[in-house]
């Protein structure tokens, strides 16, 4: 990088002889910027009210003997107001004065009159080459002191033998003493073993490789949670080349080391959602064939009584796989919640006499807010979420124990909890005295099939369900828990913009029988697609069964008289949503019902039906008379 030459440094010339002015002026012009003054009062003046902006004076140069004030007075009272350097002129008959001015150290330097050209211009030289180092100094000194003063991290200065000669009030609260208390104590003699062995190491490195080296280190904090700390060791190398002191940066990355804990642990959350969700997709293709051929085959007149109890006992195992891919689809944020406002106190409420069931010998207790905000949730979800916990805390506490409900208003500020925003929550918390988690199983626990308990006692979808439902309400889910001290689990739910609404059912008969139609069955699923067609059947409906989106186009094309088509979402080249649109073109106001084992109705129309798999013979009856009346 190329340097920007210095401007001119400039000089203040002071003698009551004008001749002496012009000559001296005429030695120096050439190479500074000069300024003249008749006398030691006007000199002053003209130092006193140099405009802003205006170059530092760097070396006054000025005659002794001077009417109104002698040149060493005169100088001396210029240093109270520049640092620029001072030079006498003076007759041998003056050097009383020149000892006595130099003595006090108001002059830096003297020339006799007459003087000689050479010498002066070289003792001018010197003295602005003073002022320059001078003000270089003073420069880096400031920026040292103001980087010490105002970093944050811990900075010091320390010598070979690692000694502090520098050091901020970050390094000394870290080491419990003041600045002063520290400067010259050695640092490795402060620390026990196995701190001391390793920052001799650490320094040794730095100077052996003299450069910068970085070091990554965990450090207990008092008693409290370890830190991160990142610290970059610098040699400062002497004008000889030599490294004689070094430098040292520590900054405490530990915020940012949690924050990149948090975002792995999301990109893992969400990749472990969206296999969940396909999981479930699947599945429950699966087990809409094993309910329906089920159910088809209980209503086919068994011959045998126990033919019959198998057949249920079938359905029932199918119907908890149904739950548990509800809770897969909850988890991956892949289910439709029915989101309203909630009065979760009365929901609770509600619950009561089935808690009380589930949690055996265990002791339930409520420690509810009267004046509750609503909360914006699924009420049905939530009251699952509910269980689960207290299933979980039950099974925490073999020996017994107790389990309390507690709700709260909460009002979060920004960064107050991890992945929240800001605003108003309902918080409903389970607390329980159970045997509480370790570290390592509490950073697992919303990992879906994650658990500890016997193979067969659990699923591990608990907890993951119920992180699902309150980050897919706009919430989240908290752990606090540590062995031997219970768990609490906290559900912080977005309050509600409305009041509760009562939820009112539609009792009313239908007007009038449903008819008999046609129905078009698409779906890539073989199973399935059988399954819904003999469904339909059983019902008096006349079915066609195509596997994709291009043949049901094509028997529409053809003019099939068709009176609703019913269609899985998810197929390979046309997806159902893009089916149901190209159907209603050509058939305006044919009724569609769309089968999804996603149970996600995003990509559909505004008010389009949906049917979620895996559905029983009476779900699927239901809508299709809704539809066709």
């Amino acid at each position: 990088m190329t340097m920007m030459p210095d401007p001119p440094a400039t000089l203040l010339l002071v003698d009551d002889e004008p001749e002496i002015l012009v000559a001296l002026s005429d030695l120096l012009e050439d190479e500074f910027r000069v300024l003249t003054a008749s006398s030691g009062p006007a000199a002053l003046a003209l130092l006193a009210h140099q405009p802003p902006g205006a170059p530092e004076v760097h070396a006054i140069l000025s005659d002794q003997r001077m009417p109104e004030m002698t040149g060493d007075v005169f100088l001396a009272r210029a240093r109270e107001i520049c640092r620029a350097e001072a030079l006498l002129l003076t007759g041998y008959a003056d050097l009383d004065a020149v000892i006595s001015a130099v003595n006090h150290g108001r002059i830096a330097g003297y020339a006799p009159k007459p003087w000689e050209p050479a010498a002066l211009l070289s003792m001018v030289r010197s003295a602005v080459e003073r002022f320059r180092l001078a003000r270089a100094l003073e420069t880096e000194r400031a920026l040292l002191q103001g980087l010490l003063a105002s970093s944050a991290d811990a900075l010091s200065f320390k010598d070979r033998g690692g000694r502090f000669i520098r050091l901020n009030a970050a390094k000394a609260q870290a080491l419990g003493r003041s600045i002063e208390a520290s400067l010259g104590l050695e640092e490795a003699a402060l620390l026990p073993e196995p701190g001391r062995s390793a920052l001799h190491v650490a320094e040794a490195e730095a100077y052996a490789a003299g450069r910068a080296t970085e070091t990554l280190e965990q450090r207990a904090a008092g008693g409290g949670a370890p830190r991160w700390i990142r610290t970059i060791r610098i040699p400062v190398h002497g004008g000889d080349g030599e490294a004689r002191h070094l430098a040292t940066i520590e900054h405490d990355i530990t915020e940012q080391r949690l924050m990149e804990e948090r975002l792995h642990q999301a990109e893992k959350m969400q990749a472990l959602g969206t296999m969940a969700g396909g999981v479930a997709h699947d599945f429950n293709n699966l087990l809409t064939a094993i309910l329906g051929s089920l159910e088809l085959l209980l209503h086919s007149n068994l011959a045998e009584p126990r033919q019959v109890v198998l057949a249920r006992n079938a359905i029932k195992a199918a119907e908890r796989g149904s739950t548990l891919t509800q809770r897969l689809l909850s988890f991956s944020r892949k289910r439709e919640l029915q989101l309203r406002a909630t009065d979760v106190n009365q929901l609770v409420g509600e619950l009561e006499d089935l808690l009380l069931r589930s949690i055996g010998q265990a002791e339930l207790r409520h420690r509810l807010d009267a004046d509750l905000w609503p909360a914006m949730v699924d009420p049905e979800q939530l009251g699952l979420a509910l269980l689960n916990l207290c299933i979980n805390s039950r099974d925490a506490m073999p020996g017994g124990g107790s389990i309390t409900i507690a709700s709260g208003n909460r009002r979060i500020l920004d960064d107050q909890v991890p992945d929240l925003a800001a605003g108003d929550y309902v918080s409903l918390r389970v607390i329980d005295t159970g045997s509480g988690m370790a570290p390592v199983v509490l950073g697992q626990a919303f990992e879906p099939f994650f658990t500890t308990k016997e193979v067969g006692k659990g699923t591990g979808l608990g907890l993951s369900m119920v992180y699902g439902l309150t980050r897919q309400s706009g919430g989240t889910t908290t752990i606090a828990s540590a062995p031997g001290e219970g768990t609490t689990v906290e559900l912080l739910l977005p309050r509600a913009g409305a009041p509760v609404q009562a939820v009112v059912e539609d009792t009313a008969a239908p007007a009038t029988p449903p008819r008999q139609a046609t129905v078009l069955v698409v779906d890539d699923d073989h199973g399935v697609r059988g399954v819904t067609a003999t469904f339909l059947a059983d019902l008096g409906h006349r079915v066609l069964e195509v596997a994709d989106g291009e043949a049901a186009l094509a028997l529409l094309h053809e003019g099939e008289e068709i009176g609703l088509l019913v269609t899985d979402l998810i197929m390979p080249r046309m997806s159902g949503r893009e089916l149901a649109e190209r159907a209603r073109d050509l058939r305006p106001g044919l009724p569609v019902l769309v089968l999804t084992g996603y149970a996600d109705a995003a990509p559909l129309a505004a008010g389009q039906p949906v049917l979620r798999k895996p559905f029983r013979l009476g779900d699927l009856a239901k809508s299709v008379e809704t539809l066709l009346r």
